[in-house]
């Protein structure tokens, strides 16, 4: 009996739906196998791998990607949005005041969606969003 092989990148778009593009599977693969990345990273990232792609097609398939759930789009203020691909939890994030680096930190009690609204408006909460800011350690101890 052999493990059951991981989805490919092109099943994984099929199964949500979406239309298999080189330049699809390359986004998905680069935002994967980066951290928290922007527009011109994955766009320069998906040119490394396939060659030319228009800024349109990273952002048509940025979008087609996290409305498909397959990619996580966060937006810090004062940042151009970023894209991750840890997907499916509640996870949260914190920044660094000085050099802008993103982190991925856990929810840190209780289940989904780790906190408790203290008024709903009637909304049906599926997700909290919490932004930590703070200094990483190389911008405090640089200082």
């Amino acid at each position: 009996m052999t493990a059951s092989q991981p989805p490919t990148t092109a099943e994984e778009l099929r199964g949500a739906g979406l239309r298999v593009t080189a330049a699809r599977v390359a986004l998905l693969e680069t935002v994967r196998n980066g951290d928290h990345l922007g527009v011109e990273a994955l766009t320069s990232g998906v040119r490394d791998r396939i060659g030319q792609v228009s800024l349109q097609a990273v952002y048509e398939g940025l979008h087609a990607l996290t409305t498909a759930g397959l990619v996580r789009r966060i937006e810090p203020p004062g940042s151009p949005a970023l894209f991750e691909g840890r997907v499916g939890d509640n996870h949260h994030h914190i920044v660094c005041r000085s050099c802008g680096v993103v982190a991925d930190v856990d929810c840190a009690v209780g289940e989904a969606p780790c906190l408790t609204a203290s008024d709903d408006h009637g909304f049906a909460i599926d997700e909290a969003e919490i932004i930590y800011w703070g200094v990483c350690l190389d911008c405090s101890t640089a200082s």
